[in-house]
């Protein structure tokens, strides 16, 4: 049950970035749902390094959403490149 409610959580966080970051990002379902999850893990790592977070806790809705806007500034930026 712990992984369905990632994907759910992963999906609406990413859904966020998308909507809050503008441009046009266009990213499938599954895309979207790796997006929210990987800038869940980016504010986890990034909190834990400059001391917000403890080992055991998890990376808050904002901070996840903002990881995930810098996934997509990123991904955009190494799309124009290629």
């Amino acid at each position: 049950m712990h992984i369905l409610w990632t994907i759910v959580i992963g999906f609406v966080i990413g859904l966020l970035a998308r909507a809050v970051k503008p441009g046009n990002d266009k990213m499938g379902l599954i895309m979207t749902t790796l997006l929210g999850i990987a800038g869940a893990l980016v504010a986890k790592f990034v909190g834990q390094q400059l001391g917000w977070y403890s080992p055991n806790q998890t990376a808050g809705l904002i901070a996840s959403v903002v990881g995930a806007i810098v996934l997509l500034l990123v991904f955009g930026l190494v799309r124009r490149r290629a």
